[in-house]
């Protein structure tokens, strides 16, 4: 059932994920997404545009897949709900923002290929007791490659494309 704040959006990542951690070891990743929406407008025939900024706002394991699988330009489908957040500057201005609570971040294979690396199941908190990525966490993900691509991880835990992999 639906309570009526639910939004779907597809558009391009516009900086990086930003990883950090509350206090209580929890996950939480913030990147900008762009929605472009382009028109004919239908007394000058022109096709118009316009441009949408988000930020988007993740949490726990999403936020760590987030920080290690997407980069500025990747296209991706975010569902989630708007949130409203206050805060009081320090000249005593009231400031409101929206963000975007994600649900669920997928890569958008309209114009990509992805592939997908299930992580091994984490523990319910979402906390992690190191900052290295446990068993099973893909470092980053080709979204928004023009054709599939293979990466791989060596000993050091340096990830490098692999050549070895491609088809011709």
């Amino acid at each position: 059932m639906s309570n009526g704040n639910t939004v779907v959006l597809i558009g391009n990542v516009t900086r990086d994920p930003e990883l950090s951690y509350t206090p209580s070891g929890i996950a939480k990743a913030a990147f900008g997404l762009a929605v472009n929406r382009r028109w004919q407008n239908r007394q000058t025939q022109d096709w118009e545009e316009n441009v949408s900024f988000f930020d988007v706002i993740c949490w726990r394991e999403m936020a760590e897949n987030a920080s290690e699988s997407l980069s500025k330009g990747t296209r991706v489908i975010v569902t989630g709900r708007l949130d409203q957040r206050s805060w009081e500057t320090p000249d005593g201005e009231h400031r409101y923002k929206v963000e975007i609570t994600a649900d669920e971040v997928g890569p958008s294979l309209r114009w990509a290929t992805a592939q997908i690396v299930k992580n091994e199941r984490r523990e319910a908190s979402g906390a992690r007791e190191t900052g290295s990525p446990e068993p099973g966490f893909s470092r980053r993900s080709p979204y928004g490659a023009s054709s599939t691509k293979h990466y791989a991880e060596d000993e050091s835990g340096a990830v490098h494309y692999d050549e070895s992999e491609e088809p011709f």
